[in-house]
Parts: structure tokens; C-alpha cells; sequence
């Protein structure tokens, strides 16, 4: 398993509408001190334009406005934070120290609280996709476009998927690297466990629950070696391969049915 670092961020939201982080809150304080975008822009490493953007942004989503442009500034005109701005700033600052104690604090934790810590992150991640397993990335074959990617299961099995490049810089996904696999019920197909036609990737397993309605049978497999995977299949397939609780099989995905995510 890749060594856990505890790293920690603070951003500002409206509701559950995100303002920003730190360089937003920069960007204010800056503002306040020179009442002056440009100036405030070069003192936080921004554009010009990009400084404009942030503040509209940050004004459309507060309740009322952060920054304004004053009509007689101190020289003759400029920008200027309002009250409301002002007691952002240190409002955002205040907590922030304090955050960073608390980060801090964790960072203290044992080995063992951190990975609680990780395993909780990963509770955390909301997906419409039924099967979300726990890997480590083994390998990755870079293409022109797509790259394939190897996982490794917290059960021993190997999985791969197909993603682009950019994906795959997107996420850091490199050698040793934790992500969580995402994948479909409905992209799980069922085969006997003697089966060796040809197919993506293959993982073996044991019936150990079968649901059954008018228009869908629902299969869960323990995985060998550890983990469940639900697959969605019709329900004369489950006749045709004469399934029933206790029973091995193999789940067979395709490698451009696997989604990839990670927590950090």
C-alpha cells in the first residue's frame, strides 16, 4: 500500500455552492490592502482578467456583494472590499489557522488511525455505480489515446481498465497508486467457471444471492480471495448457467467498463 500523507484544504462555500479556496480569500485581502485589481491580481499571481472573473464569481454566489468598484478611490477611483468582504477575509483566516491545527493534529495519528482515516474517504465517495472496489494500480500501458490501466484488488485479483490519457494524468495514477474501481451492475456478465472463451478481464467467484424479478435477475458473488460484486443480468441466463447460492462463477467486464476514482 502506498504510505499515507495527511494533507488538508479549506474552501468557501454559499450554501452548497462553492466560492473558492485560500487564493480567492488571497485575492480579497489584497484588494483591501491596495484598492487596486491590477495590483491586487500581481500580488497573487493572477491575470488581470482572471482576478475580474474570480470577484464576479464570488459576488454572483454571496449573499450580497464582497467587492466593489468605488467611485472615488484613493486615487480618484478604484476597487474596494466591502464590510461583508472585509469580514470574509478574516473570518476565512481565523478558521483557517485553526484548521491547520487540526490538520496537524491528526497528522500525529498512528499508522493505523490514518488508514481508518483513508477507508473513511473512500465511504465517502457517492456513485451511481453499484460495485465500487478498493486497488492498487500494478501497471499502465500508455496508448495514443486511451491508456490501460492494471489494478490489483484488496483480494489479490487483477483487473484492467480502459481510460483515456488524460484521465490518467488527471487522477495521478501511476505505479503503487490507490483507487477504487467503478463498475455498472448492469456491465457484469456471468459465465461458468470452466468458461474460456475469450473476454476482458475475468474474476472468479461464488454465488452467494440471487434476486429475481420480472425483468432482471440480481447476482451477488464473493470474490475469491475477498470483496462482493453485484452483477444485473436476465433472468433465463441465470437458468442457463444453472446458478444457485454456493456456486462458483466467473464475472466477466470488459476493460471499457471499468471507471476509475480516487480520494485524494
Amino acid at each position: 500500500m502506498a504510505s499515507f500523507e495527511l494533507k488538508g484544504a479549506l474552501s468557501l462555500h454559499a450554501g452548497d455552492r462553492p466560492l473558492g479556496g485560500p487564493e480567492r480569500i488571497e485575492l480579497l485581502a489584497a484588494i483591501g490592502e491596495t484598492g487596486s485589481i491590477s495590483a491586487a491580481a500581481r500580488a497573487v499571481g493572477m491575470s488581470y482578467k482572471g482576478a475580474w472573473d474570480a470577484i464576479d464569481a464570488m459576488n454572483n454566489l454571496a449573499d450580497e456583494p464582497l467587492v466593489v468598484r468605488a467611485a472615488g478611490g484613493r486615487r480618484g477611483g478604484g476597487t474596494t472590499l466591502t464590510p461583508r468582504g472585509q469580514r470574509l477575509v478574516e473570518v476565512f483566516r481565523a478558521m483557517a489557522d485553526e484548521h491547520a491545527r487540526y490538520v496537524a493534529r491528526l497528522g500525529a495519528l498512528g499508522e493505523a488511525s490514518l488508514r481508518d482515516l483513508q477507508l473513511m474517504r473512500r465511504f465517502a465517495l457517492r456513485t451511481s455505480a453499484r460495485n465500487q472496489l478498493a486497488a492498487t494500480v500494478v501497471g499502465v500501458r500508455s496508448g495514443k489515446v486511451n491508456d490501460v490501466v492494471e489494478l490489483r484488488l484488496s483480494g489479490g485479483q487483477r483487473l484492467t481498465a480502459s481510460i483515456t490519457r488524460q484521465s490518467t494524468r488527471d487522477l495521478g495514477l501511476a505505479m503503487g497508486s490507490e483507487a477504487i474501481a467503478l463498475i455498472k451492475a448492469s456491465a457484469v456478465a456471468l459465465a461458468r467457471s470452466d468458461d474460456d472463451s475469450d473476454a476482458g478481464n475475468r474474476l472468479a467467484g461464488t454465488v452467494v444471492a440471487i434476486h429475481r424479478d420480472a425483468a432482471d435477475a440480481e447476482v451477488r458473488l464473493e470474490l475469491d480471495g475477498g470483496g462482493v460484486l453485484v452483477a444485473v443480468v436476465p433472468p433465463d441466463r441465470i437458468d442457463a448457467l444453472q446458478l444457485a447460492e454456493g456456486r462458483p462463477v466467473q464475472a466477466l467486464i470488459e476493460a471499457s467498463g471499468v471507471l476509475l476514482g480516487t480520494t485524494g
